[in-house]
């Protein structure tokens, strides 16, 4: 019974050191997106003109497309 009762508080003491090392890395962990839109917000490259100019339709954020404006 002594050895069944040390075995499962390893595994318990395991299983927490497991989630706690995940949790942490997600919660210091930059994500790669985040790295590329910060570089590219501190140094402007190529990825600047992709931007839409202001005189043409963006796309909303509800993921409707812009109907065609009539000239």
């Amino acid at each position: 019974m002594k050895l069944e009762s040390l075995l499962l508080r390893g595994l318990f003491v395991a299983c927490l050191t497991v989630c706690g090392l995940i949790v942490g890395a997600m919660l210091l962990k930059t994500p790669a997106a985040v790295r590329l839109a910060n570089d590219a917000a501190a140094t402007p490259t190529v990825g600047t003109a992709l931007i839409v100019p202001a005189s043409q339709c963006a796309l909303p954020p509800d993921g409707v497309v812009c109907p065609r404006q009539t000239s």
